[in-house]
């Protein structure tokens, strides 16, 4: 059976470039994310041969936030798809709304803590709240869940730390900034090697460039899922 803890992130221009990359990383991969970059390139379309032609799994990765009522009905919207998890911002305004549009359906809500790619310097140019970025995450998180989220978005650095919150219990975190060992960071400034991901107590990791970017995506994606069940 295939590994889902990999998520691969299809990162690429257009659903005519992703079908292609899950074409070749065939049965290894059971999993993609599919997020904003890709929703004017027919995003949603390749989300749905995915799911329903292929049998994979499918993160979509939209980062909703807006007021409750306008987030309740694009979830709404979203969820007739049925797809698999949802990224909504992590306050609790939009968790409760991205909940209850999702009411009914299979689609886990997700909320994003804080990027993995900000430190604290972009928090304090955006006025955020002063403090440790993994106190915030914490706090955010823990707010998240008691609104409802079936899973938070947060960098490895976090995942045990949130992993240890009372309200954590049955709930998912999944940790994007994931990068094998030696794989450049590119624009992620918190990041850690999938095993080290899973052990920390993340529930799937998502690794985009390291896998599309690779001469051989397949076998990219064999050393990643190899490498996180010796974890």
């Amino acid at each position: 059976m295939t590994d889902d803890r990999l998520i691969v992130a299809l990162d690429v221009a257009n659903a005519v470039q992703g079908l292609d990359l899950a074409q070749r990383l065939g049965d290894a991969v059971s999993f993609y994310k599919i997020g904003l970059g890709m929703l004017t390139g027919g995003g949603l379309a390749l989300a749905n041969e995915l799911k329903t032609e292929h049998g994979k799994r499918i993160f979509l990765d939209m980062k909703l936030f807006d007021i409750g009522a306008t987030v309740e009905s694009a979830v709404r919207g979203l969820a007739q798809f049925e797809l698999d998890f949802l990224t909504v911002h992590g306050d609790p305004h939009v968790v409760r709304a991205a909940c209850e549009g999702a009411s009914g359906s299979g689609m886990k809500i997700l909320a994003v803590t804080i990027l993995t790619s900000l430190d604290r310097d972009d928090l304090d140019a955006a006025m955020i709240e002063g403090g440790a970025i993994p106190d915030l995450v914490a706090t955010r998180a823990g707010r998240a869940f008691e609104a409802g989220a079936d899973g938070v978005i947060a960098s490895p650095a976090e995942a045990a730390m949130i992993r240890a919150l009372p309200e954590a219990a049955g709930r998912l975190i999944v940790t994007p900034g994931v990068r094998p060992a030696g794989s450049a960071s590119d624009d992620q400034k918190r990041i850690a090697t999938p095993a080290s991901a899973i052990g920390a107590g993340a529930d799937h990791v998502v690794v985009g460039r390291p896998i599309h970017r690779a001469p051989d995506p397949r076998a990219a994606a064999l050393a990643i899922l190899d490498e996180m069940r010796g974890a």
